[in-house]
């Protein structure tokens, strides 16, 4: 099971770095939840992610797995990365935790991203 994690995380994170709002959430199960950030409205099932992920597909955005942070264990995972938007000539960084559950096939039935507004910064580059 543990491969079947690893191979989703490692492509959520590819995606959320440059695929399409439907490609992300292939990767959840039908009744899945996402709470983006901790804290703010839990968003549930194929469409309200959907809506979720559609406002990351206009920006210019490149994301980064932290592989060594990676941790699995049972159906559960916790993982590092690293997404940059660019937005009218500025890069934003931010690195959250996110914190998945998953069911047998390897598909998201729960996301749960810890970060705030604090740990976002702007890259001066």
């Amino acid at each position: 099971m543990g491969s079947k994690i690893r191979t989703t995380i490692e492509r959520y994170v590819e995606l959320v770095g440059a695929g399409s709002a439907d490609d992300v959430v292939s990767l959840y199960a039908a009744d899945a939840t996402v709470e983006d950030p901790v804290g703010t409205p839990v968003r549930k099932g194929h469409d309200a992610i959907r809506e979720f992920y559609e406002l990351l597909v206009p920006l210019e955005r490149e994301t980064t797995l932290h592989p060594e942070t990676v941790r699995i264990a049972g159906n559960s995972a916790a993982f590092m990365f690293t997404v940059v938007t660019t937005v009218n000539d500025q890069r934003f960084v931010l690195t959250p935790i996110d914190v998945m559950e998953f069911d047998d096939d390897g598909k998201i039935t729960g996301m749960r991203a810890l970060w705030s507004q604090d740990d976002m910064r702007v890259d001066t580059e």
